[in-house]
């Protein structure tokens, strides 16, 4: 039996007597227009705005919803203008009672709260349009049911910075998505996120006012055909755009005319006040007024040196002149002032060559940023793609299974150790997963000293041959050995006052169970954890420590490959040199560089060479068999040198200075072998520190004024991922203060993370961005048992493959590697 619309409107009137309420005029307003189309023999359509409910009609108007899928009303629209004076749980009964007849869902309210977010995220809808501006999600985790849904907006969600594990998994059917004026920042984890919507065709994470809602701007095809030309735009301001907007009022048209302006490059520093880890409501939105004339010539170009030209096509009009013919370009003089920034732009539209990697990413995607997606479009990103970024490791160029690589082992013969490991660590590197963070909480709150305190690691370091072991040392002189697979505490070491901040870390190697400490007080001691009861309890650490002479304002210490010698640096020009099984001070070499040096590294297997790393832009190359007054050589640098280490065979060294300045030289010589051209951000506070991993294919690098550790191939630069650091509490970013490769575990890392509020607590994250495909256990015997058959079968006059290789191989974030 179908209900008629009459027949609805009545049985809400009856509902409304029921509950003692005056029927609310709107809704009979909503069910005559519904009934005149049905008439017209229109599509009969309920539409209802929240901003004409009160808390009376809740109840008859859920009454009548629950029956809408019985009735004749083809669709129903629920939409908001301004304010709603209803409850978030009713707002969200109401929006399930009526099914699968749900077309619209506009909401724009900011008074709902986070359950109300949380619950349309996991409850799900059967809409299908959501309209979820100015939301207060931080991270988005909609793992709820959205099968009919084609369409998300989430434009303006200012505090929307990233995507939860499981997020998008069950809209199958979304076509179309609009992210502007977010905070979503990185390429990989968006794109992993993404790649879980199979429909997706049209993408935003900028527009402009003149195509706000609608999928292609038309001044794209007015333009003159170039199609290897950026299609961001930047429109003048009329009056008429504000047309768009007849539907914002109050503060919401303010906002809706805001950019959430973030280059990369400007960090926003969040409030650190709310503990919710989905959804922000500190209501602190970095803002610009769009309405405002912007002259490239001053305020606005002065923070955005060297954007690539995918974010600003210059130029007063559309001529061949006026585009940019590199990838890196600056505004012409010739620009009116009339022009205006017109579009909301996420920070990930600032990160070279976004549009070529989004549109590399998803071959389906036919429209972003309302500008449509052409063939040279696609065969333009597929070039840069490839010079620029590694889709998997070792130019693999598809995924292989763990399984498929030990058969091919087994049934062609190994090619050879290299090639197996790789072949095995790119096939554990998802290109589509998001890599797993994990805090390591024997680091913070989970252990304290004795006096209550939680322990604030400032440096920390692998050990050499113990692959669960790793050495913290605290801001407040303590040294702890812990288990980082277990986090259970193997050795602790109190500073009992007489040591500040541990800089200097570092293991022996053919003494596995000795370390180095030092700190930033000059201290320097060495320590056996053997005989150091395993115990967090006070112990005189003089009885199982060795002390060397002071070091003034040391910053690093670092023992050579035969653990006979070791030296020390730090706020001074001078280095010093140590004898481990005497304990003496064997010299201090005096002003080997004009400024003070942070870092000094021995070579990995010559005991005599090391280098030195100084903020007077200079690395140098030292060798002890000659009198150090002189280097071997001298390379300068850009900018004030952070660090230096050399490569595990020796081969290179890894040079970062201040504000992602990496370079990778030949050891022997100094030549420059490559520039990461890692962007900068233009703070000279924004201390870059850079090291291997897996091995000498590649290195991670992260700066303190960022929350990015990136990673990128040592044979050609490319980017193989960034990762975004997040942290606990809403809002919160974590900066990068110090990291390291794990040596046991191929493309596993270790972050020193800091907030910027001086009440959180740094902490070690463990990052593993290997991702191992779930075998069962049958089909893992199958496949051996094949294996085991293939063996016995194979002859031992096989052919043999070949055994080359594919390629050959702030003052506390001041100091310290």
């Amino acid at each position: 039996m179908i209900i008629d619309v009459r027949t609805l409107k009545e049985r809400y009137v009856d509902s409304c007597i029921e509950w003692s309420t005056v029927p609310n005029k709107a809704i009979l307003s909503a069910f005559c227009k519904a009934e005149l189309r049905k008439l017209d023999n229109e599509e009969s359509s309920f539409v209802i705005f929240l901003d004409d409910l009160t808390g009376a009609d809740f109840h008859p108007l859920y009454n009548v919803l629950i029956i809408f899928d019985i009735s004749e009303i083809d669709s129903v629209d629920i939409l908001q203008k301004s304010t709603c004076s209803l409850e978030g749980d009713s707002v969200l009964l109401l929006l399930h009672a009526v099914n699968q007849k749900l077309r619209v869902v506009d909401l724009q309210d900011r008074t709902f709260g986070k359950d109300f977010l949380l619950g349309l995220s996991f409850g799900g809808l059967t809409c299908q349009v959501l309209n979820l501006k100015f939301s207060h999600f931080r991270k988005l985790n909609m793992t709820g049911k959205f099968m009919q849904m084609h369409t998300l907006n989430l434009d303006f969600s200012a505090s929307l910075s990233a995507f939860g594990k499981d997020c998008f998994t069950c809209m199958p059917n979304l076509k179309c998505l609009s992210l502007r004026g977010t905070k979503i920042s990185n390429l990989w984890s968006t794109s992993s996120s993404l790649a879980k919507l199979p429909s997706l065709i049209e993408l935003r994470f900028q527009g402009c006012l003149c195509c706000d809602d609608s999928k292609l701007c038309p001044r794209s095809f007015g333009a003159k055909s170039d199609e290897s030309t950026s299609y961001n735009l930047i429109h003048e301001t009329t009056e008429e755009h504000k047309d768009l907007f007849s539907n914002v009022e109050g503060e919401h048209f303010n906002e809706f005319l805001i950019g959430n302006f973030n280059p990369i490059h400007e960090t926003v520093r969040e409030s650190d006040e709310s503990t919710d880890s989905e959804a922000d409501f500190s209501n602190t939105h970095p803002r610009i007024n769009l309405w405002e004339d912007f002259s490239y010539e001053s305020s606005f170009w002065n923070g955005l040196l060297d954007i690539p030209n995918e974010i600003f096509p210059w130029g007063s009009e559309d001529t061949e002149e006026s585009r940019p013919n590199s990838s890196i370009s600056r505004p012409t003089s010739h620009i009116s002032r009339k022009r205006h920034l017109l579009y909301h732009p996420s920070p990930i539209c600032y990160e070279k060559h976004y549009r070529e990697y989004i549109i590399a990413s998803f071959p389906s995607l036919k429209v972003l940023d309302n500008q449509p997606i052409r063939k040279a479009d696609k065969d333009r990103a597929a070039v840069i793609y490839s010079d620029n970024f590694e889709y998997l490791p070792y130019k693999r160029t598809s995924k292989e299974s763990v399984v498929n690589i030990l058969q091919n082992r087994e049934i062609k013969g190994l090619k050879s150790h290299h090639h197996y490991s790789r072949s095995l660590g790119a096939s554990k590197v998802g290109c589509t997963v998001l890599p797993s963070l994990q805090p390591l909480s024997v680091s913070s709150s989970c252990i304290s000293s004795n006096d209550g305190r939680n322990l604030r690691p400032r440096q920390f370091e692998y050990h050499p041959c113990n692959s669960s072991l790793m050495v913290i040392g605290t801001l407040d002189g303590e040294v702890v050995v812990v288990n980082h697979e277990s986090e259970k505490i193997i050795q602790y070491i109190p500073s009992h006052g007489t040591m500040n901040s541990i800089l200097g870390l570092c293991w022996l190697k053919k003494y596995p169970t000795k370390l180095i400490a030092g700190s930033d007080n000059g201290l320097l001691k060495l320590y056996d954890i053997q005989h150091i009861p395993s115990t967090n309890n006070a112990i005189n650490p003089s009885c199982a420590s060795v002390s060397f002479d002071e070091f003034d304002q040391l910053t690093s210490v670092h023992v050579n490959s035969l653990d006979e010698l070791f030296l020390a640096s730090g706020y001074s020009k001078h280095v010093a040199l140590y004898d481990i099984s005497t304990g003496k001070r064997l010299q201090v070499f005096t002003n080997m560089h004009q400024e003070h040096i942070n870092v000094v590294k021995f070579a990995n297997h010559s005991p005599s060479m090391f280098a030195t790393s100084s903020f007077d832009h200079d690395v140098k190359m030292w060798d002890l068999r000659q009198k150090p007054i002189h280097p071997c050589y001298t390379v300068s640098c850009g900018r004030g040198n952070v660090m230096v280490c050399f490569s595990p065979n020796d081969h290179y060294l890894l040079a970062s200075a201040i504000d992602n300045e990496v370079k990778q030289l030949l050891a022997v010589d100094g030549r420059l072998h490559l520039d990461f051209s890692i962007p900068p951000t233009g703070s000279s506070q924004n201390y870059t520190r850079s090291y291997y991993m897996n091995g000498t294919d590649y290195i991670l690098s992260g700066s303190c004024d960022e929350h990015i550790v990136r990673i990128c191939c040592t044979q050609t630069g490319r980017r193989l991922r960034d990762i975004s650091l997040e942290g606990e509490s809403t809002g919160s970013s974590m900066f990068v203060q110090s990291l390291r490769g794990d040596p046991f575990r191929d493309f596993n890392l270790s972050v020193l993370a800091a907030y910027l509020s001086p009440s959180s607590s740094p902490e070690i994250v463990k990052v593993d961005l290997s991702q191992t495909s779930c075998i069962s256990v049958d089909s893992t015997l199958t496949c051996i048992s094949k294996i085991l058959q293939v063996n016995m079968l194979t002859s031992k006059d096989a052919d043999k493959e070949s055994s080359s290789d594919e390629y050959s191989p702030s003052a506390h974030s001041l100091g310290g590697a």
